[in-house]
């Protein structure tokens, strides 16, 4: 004789087997949320990595711009303006590197005119990177001694090195913790005097 489950049973194995999906299920959402979330964290800190790099190799090679202008034209703790020949023509182009709210950007002008002027309106501005959260000062300026300087007048015609700090979250909120960037760059082509 064959024994059929009773509705108890029958109703009990389907509360465990839902309780068991429930809970795999959760898991693989919980596998899926961390893994978007390392994902986004590893692209922001990739991108703010090739704005580093990118930034490095400019103020390498800045030179004055073409209206006469000294090489470094404004070096802020979360904006810097400086001059360099970036595509590879006969002119020098203004750069600028700034945080703007999240995101570290840059803006280039072309010269134009005759004599060469940098018009604000045909700025072009890039977002280099999304989720940079930085509090400390982005952008650090230091004399031909190693010394940091700190007010900002002296800035310009003193820095010879300078070195860019960003710190990069895509939740604040979570694990794993702010990622930081640094790297430091010696400016050539300076002139002693203004």
């Amino acid at each position: 004789m064959r024994r059929a489950f009773t509705l108890i049973e029958t109703l009990v194995t389907i509360a465990i087997f839902a309780l068991t999906m429930g809970v795999v299920s959760t898991f693989i959402v919980l596998g899926y949320k961390t893994q978007s979330y390392a994902s986004q964290q590893a692209v922001a800190i990739g991108e703010a990595r090739k704005g580093i790099e990118t930034l490095v190799r400019e103020i390498r090679e800045a030179k004055s711009g073409e209206d006469g202008s000294y090489v470094i034209e404004q070096a802020d703790d979360y904006e810097f303006i400086f001059y360099s020949n970036i595509d590879d023509d006969s002119a020098s182009e203004k750069i600028r590197y700034f945080i703007d709210g999240t995101n570290f950007k840059k803006g280039v002008t072309d010269p134009s005119g005759s004599p060469p002027q940098y018009f604000p309106a045909s700025e072009k501005i890039t977002v280099l990177s999304e989720h940079v959260v930085n509090s400390p000062p982005v952008f650090h300026y230091y004399d031909g001694d190693g010394l940091e300087i700190v007010e900002l007048p002296a800035r310009p015609k003193d820095t010879k090195l300078m070195r860019v700090y960003l710190v990069v979250n895509v939740d604040l909120s979570r694990a794993p913790q702010s990622y930081e960037l640094e790297s430091s760059v010696q400016i050539r082509n300076l002139k002693d005097n203004l």
